[in-house]
C-alpha cells in the first residue's frame, strides 16, 4: 500500500542520520536527533511530540562539536545520551549529560561525562544496557569489541574487557539482545557475529553477508531481523540459523535501517536510500501468536506482508525509531535533516 505522509515534520538545518527515542522520558514522547555537517557546528535537538499529537517541539538544542554518526539515548536517564563522531579522519565516543536547566539557557553546553577513548580503529556504534539502571555500556569498533563501565557521578568510563573480531572481519554495528543481557550480535562485511560478555569470546555465528542493520525482536526470544545492502530484510530463528524463516523485499535500493516493534508482534519497520520507509508484518501462518513451538517447527510457513509505504522523502531515510512509551509511532530521519513522526494504528493488522 503506497501512501504519502501524514505525519508531523521538523526540520533540522543541517544534513543527518541519527535519531533515537528518548526510553528514560516516561511523560512524553521525545526523540534526540544529531546532525553531520562537515563545515558548520553540528547541533543535537531534543524533540517533544505536543501532547495534542498535532506538533513536534524542540525541547532542547545543543552545540556539538562534530559530524554525529551515531547516537544513543541512556535508558534510564533522560539526560544522558552517546554520540560517536567524526573530527576529521578520526571517530570518537563519548557519554552526554543535558544541563538540567537546559529549558532556561539561551545556548546550553551539553557536558561530558565520559570519553570512550580506548579506540584505534573507526568506532561504529555505543549500545546502552537493554533496559533498566545499569553502568554497562558496549562500544564497537571495525576491529575490537569493548565492554565499558560508566560512573556517571565521577564522569568516567572504565575499559572492563574488549576482544578482537579478527583481521577477516570488519564490524559494522551490533545489537544488545534483550532476552539475555549476557549476549551482544555484531554484523560485519560477511557474517553476524553473537559474542558472551562474560567471557568476550564468540560463541556462535551467521554467515551472510553485507548486512546493514540488526534488531532483536523484544517480544519473542530467539529471533532477529536484519537489513542487507542489496537483499532486504530476513527473520531469523537463532535456534536455527543456517537459513532465515522468512524474507522480505525490502527496498528499491540499499536497506539501511530496520526496527522490530517494541511490543506489537510481527511488525516491522525498514528504511533505505530509495527514500522511502516500509511498515510490515511477518508472522507464522498458522498461529495467531509467536510461540516457541511454532518458532522452532522448520516447516512452519509465514505470512508476509507490506503494510504501508511511507514515501513522502526527498533523501535517502538513514535514522529510523520506534517510541517506546507510546509504540504505535515512529520517528524517520532523511539525510536532508527532515524528521516524520507517524502513526502506524491506521494500518496495523486486524486480529
Amino acid at each position: 500500500m503506497q501512501g504519502g505522509s501524514t505525519g508531523i515534520g521538523y526540520g533540522l538545518k543541517y544534513q543527518a542520520r541519527c535519531i533515537a527515542d528518548v526510553k528514560a522520558d516516561t511523560d512524553h514522547t521525545s526523540f534526540l536527533t544529531g546532525t553531520l555537517s562537515l563545515k558548520e557546528e553540528n547541533e543535537v535537538h531534543l524533540i517533544r511530540l505536543s501532547s495534542g499529537g498535532t506538533e513536534l517541539v524542540c525541547e532542547g538544542l545543543f552545540s556539538h562539536p562534530n559530524e554525529i554518526w551515531d547516537l544513543a539515548s541512556c535508558p534510564f536517564d533522560q539526560r544522558i545520551f552517546s554520540t560517536v563522531f567524526s573530527s576529521g579522519e578520526s571517530y570518537e565516543a563519548a557519554v552526554w549529560q543535558i544541563p538540567e536547566l537546559y529549558g532556561q539557557s539561551n545556548s546550553p553546553q551539553l557536558e561530558c561525562i565520559a570519553s570512550l577513548d580506548a579506540h584505534s580503529s573507526k568506532i561504529k556504534c555505543v549500545l546502552w544496557w537493554p533496559s533498566g539502571r545499569h553502568d554497562k555500556l558496549i562500544s564497537i569498533d571495525e576491529q575490537n569489541i569493548f565492554l565499558w563501565s560508566l560512573d556517571s557521578s565521577k564522569k568516567s568510563a572504565q575499559v572492563q574487557s574488549q576482544e578482537s573480531a579478527g583481521m577477516l572481519h570488519h564490524m559494522s554495528g551490533g545489537a544488545w539482545d534483550p532476552h539475555d543481557v549476557n549476549v551482544v550480535a555484531s554484523t560485519s562485511e560477511s557474517s553476524i557475529q553473537f559474542w558472551d560478555l562474560r567471557t568476550m569470546k564468540k560463541t556462535n555465528s551467521i554467515e551472510y553477508s553485507h548486512v546493514r542493520n540488526i534488531d532483536y525482536d523484544s517480544k519473542n526470544k530467539h529471533m532477529l531481523v536484519t537489513a542487507a545492502d542489496e537483499s532486504g530484510i530476513h527473520i531469523w530463528d537463532l535456534r536455527m540459523s543456517k537459513a532465515p524463516v522468512a524474507e522480505l523485499p525490502g527496498h528499491s535500493h540499499w536497506t539501511w535501517a530496520v526496527r522490530s516493534n517494541p511490543e506489537y508482534e510481527g511488525v516491522i519497520l525498514s528504511a533505505g536510500t530509495d527514500s522511502a520507509v516500509n511498515l510490515w508484518f511477518a508472522a507464522p501462518a498458522s498461529n495467531d501468536e509467536l510461540t516457541s513451538d511454532s518458532l522452532s517447527n522448520s516447516t512452519t510457513k509465514w505470512t508476509e506482508s507490506l503494510l504501508h509505504t511511507y514515501n513522502d522523502y526527498e533523501d535517502s531515510v538513514y535514522g529510523l525509531s520506534w517510541s517506546s512509551r507510546e509504540p504505535w509511532i515512529f520517528a524517520s530521519l532523511s539525510y536532508d535533516g527532515r524528521v516524520v513522526v507517524e502513526s502506524i494504528k491506521p494500518h496495523l493488522p486486524r486480529k
